[in-house]
């Protein structure tokens, strides 16, 4: 008979160690994280489009980062941080998201968000590390390997779908700016509420349509077994880049990724967590 009330009891103190003071913290500290990542492959991607050829996602932006002044630092806090923002999802995916009717979805999406950016920390690390290889061959590499087996192909092709219609709801959420429901109106002034709308707004929907094209890509690499298509944000920045008025193209999605880290700097600072 004392079973549930202990239980209940339980899952209360679990959801309290949540959303406690270092829990916030570790979230501020990692949405600061993704918003100098996003900020760092925006600027990549302008680089890029202006005539450079470099590796166009999150570690090539970490390794130019690397090369400059402080820039070790800086990768260490990155990394650091977003460990902290795997954290902060993943406690989400255990007690429940702030802000966020209860249920199943907005727990698994912060599940799925607490692996990428989880893997992404290692990434980090493994860099600081000394790894050299690039992440675009890290996942053709990996998408070729699971092709040899039996149904892989169906399963590359699945996941391909499931991150094309992730990077559509992003879209879409940027463009409803459903986002704003995080940023409670009193700690903050009209004129930052409008900031905040106009950069999340840009940043999501780019966001969400080079997700939406990382998925499509990945579809095609399995459609045609070619797993040299499957390499992320890379190859998707750069197939824009390859389309007529192609640097024009990605000089905006550059500077709609740039956006996003901006608002994710934001986010830290006002977000509710």
């Amino acid at each position: 008979m004392t079973t549930t009330p202990m239980i209940n009891e339980a899952k209360g103190s679990a959801r309290r160690a949540a959303e406690a003071r270092p829990m916030g913290w570790a979230a501020r500290l990692g949405l600061v994280a993704r918003g100098l990542v996003y900020l760092l492959v925006g600027l990549l991607a302008w680089s890029v489009a202006r005539g450079s050829n470099h590796e166009v996602d999150q570690k090539g932006a970490l390794s130019q980062a690397l090369d400059h002044p402080y820039g070790r630092v800086l990768v260490v806090l990155i990394a650091v941080g977003l460990f902290g923002y795997a954290l902060w999802r993943l406690s989400e995916a255990a007690f429940g998201v702030t802000g966020e009717p209860p249920g199943a979805g907005p727990r698994i999406m912060s599940l799925v968000r607490g692996i990428i950016y989880l893997v992404l920390a290692v990434t980090a690390t493994n860099l600081l590390l000394g790894s050299n290889t690039s992440q675009a061959n890290q996942q053709q590499e990996i998408t070729a390997r699971i092709m040899q087996h039996t149904g892989g192909r169906w399963l590359i092709g699945i996941v391909g779908v499931a991150i094309a219609i992730t990077g559509l709801a992003l879209a879409w959420q940027g463009l409803r700016l459903k986002f704003m429901r995080y940023f409670p109106e009193g700690p903050l002034n009209p004129s930052a509420r409008k900031v905040i709308r106009i950069l999340g707004a840009i940043g999501n929907v780019a966001r969400g349509l080079v997700f939406t094209l990382v998925g499509v890509l990945v579809f095609i690499a399995a459609v045609r077994y070619e797993p040299q298509k499957a390499r992320g944000l890379d190859a998707a920045l750069k197939t824009v880049r390859d389309q007529p008025y192609g640097p024009y193209l990605l000089g905006a999605v550059a500077l709609g990724l740039v956006a996003f880290g901006l608002y994710g700097l934001a986010e830290a600072k006002f977000r509710r967590v």
